[in-house]
C-alpha cells in the first residue's frame, strides 16, 4: 500500500459510514451529498475488496471486515485529527480549548486538584476533562493514548510510550481501627489470610506483583473502580487494602482506618504523565506537560 496515493478524506467517510451504517445519514454527518457519499463508499469497497456494508432487509449491517475496521478507523481518525490540530505556538493566557486526560481518582485527588488550580490561574480559557482509567489500559494503551491528551499512571504498568515524571509516592496498607486480628505491625501471614478490597486489576501494580514472588496470593473479597472507596470498604471490617500514602493521608480525617507499613520492601510509586508520540512536538501539549511536571515538583513529600 502506498499511503501517498490515498485520499485521507476517505478516513472521514469510512468512519461516518461504519458508525451510521447508512449512506444518507453518513453524508449529512460530514456535509456530503448522497451521490458523493455513494461514490466514496464505492471507492472504499474497491480499496478493501469488501462490501463493508451489506443490505439485510431494509437496513445495512457491517460485514466482518467492516466490524474490524470500526474501531481501527475511530483510532486512526483521532490520531489524524490531533496531528493536524498541532500548533507551532501556544499562548496559554489567550487560548481556548479542552484537554482530555485519563486518570484514576487517586491521581485526580492528590495531583489533579492542584494541577487544575494552576491551569485556571495561568490559562483561564483552558478546560480540563478527566476520565476514569479503563481496565483495558494495559491491553490497548495505544488506542487509549491516541484518543486523549494525556494519561496519568505510575511507571511499571505500561511502557513503550513517552512520559514525564510528576511525583513520587509509596504504598501503605489500610486496616480498620481496632482490627481484631492485626497488632502493631502487619505480617505476611496477615496479607495471606485476611480478605482484601482492591482497585480494579490490582495485579498490575508492581507492589502487588511482588507478593507473588513471596508466595502470597491476595484473597480478594471486594473489587472497585475507585481508590477513594477503599478506606470506606475497609472501615469496620476485617478487610485490608493497599493504597497510596498520599491518598491515605488525604482521607485519614474522614475514615476510621489506620495506615500500616507493608511487611516487605514495597517498590515505590512514581506517577508520570504519558502521551501519544503524535503530541511530542505540539506546542500546546508541551505546555501541558511542562505545567504538569512543574506542579508535581511542588507537591510535598509523601508521608
Amino acid at each position: 500500500m502506498n499511503l501517498a496515493r490515498l485520499d485521507l478524506n476517505l478516513v472521514v467517510a469510512l468512519r461516518a459510514l461504519l458508525e451510521e451504517r447508512n449512506v444518507t445519514r453518513a453524508g449529512q454527518r460530514i456535509g456530503l451529498s448522497q451521490p458523493a457519499m455513494s461514490a466514496a463508499l464505492a471507492r472504499l469497497r474497491r480499496h478493501f475488496d469488501d462490501e463493508l456494508l451489506s443490505r439485510v432487509g431494509g437496513h445495512y449491517e457491517l460485514t466482518a471486515l467492516g466490524q474490524v475496521l470500526l474501531d481501527r478507523t475511530s483510532t486512526a481518525y483521532d490520531v489524524l485529527e490531533r496531528l493536524f490540530a498541532s500548533q507551532a505556538d501556544f499562548d496559554p493566557a489567550k487560548e481556548t480549548r479542552e484537554f482530555r486526560l485519563v486518570a484514576s481518582d487517586y491521581a485526580v485527588a492528590v495531583f489533579g486538584t492542584e494541577f487544575a488550580r494552576v491551569v485556571h490561574d495561568e490559562a483561564p480559557g483552558i478546560r480540563l476533562r478527566f476520565s476514569q482509567t479503563p481496565t483495558t489500559v494495559v491491553d490497548d494503551t495505544a488506542t487509549l493514548l491516541s484518543a486523549t491528551d494525556g494519561l496519568f499512571m505510575p511507571h511499571g504498568v505500561i511502557s513503550g510510550f513517552p512520559a514525564t515524571d510528576l511525583y513520587d509516592d509509596r504504598w501503605v496498607f489500610l486496616v480498620a481501627d481496632g482490627h481484631p486480628d492485626v497488632g502493631e505491625q502487619l505480617t505476611r501471614q496477615d496479607l495471606a489470610h485476611l480478605p482484601w478490597v482492591t482497585y480494579q486489576r490490582t495485579y498490575d501494580a508492581p507492589a502487588v506483583r511482588q507478593l507473588g514472588m513471596l508466595g502470597i496470593e491476595p484473597q480478594v473479597e471486594v473489587s472497585v473502580d475507585s481508590f477513594q472507596s477503599l478506606p470506606l470498604l475497609v472501615a469496620g471490617t476485617r478487610r485490608i487494602a493497599l493504597v497510596q500514602a498520599r491518598l491515605a493521608r488525604l482521607l485519614a480525617p474522614i475514615t476510621a482506618v489506620r495506615a500500616m507499613e507493608p511487611p516487605y520492601e514495597a517498590v515505590p510509586l512514581r506517577e508520570a504523565m504519558w502521551w501519544h508520540p503524535v503530541h511530542t512536538h505540539d506546542a500546546a501539549h508541551i505546555w501541558l506537560r511542562e505545567t504538569a511536571a512543574r506542579v508535581g515538583a511542588t507537591l510535598p513529600q509523601a508521608g
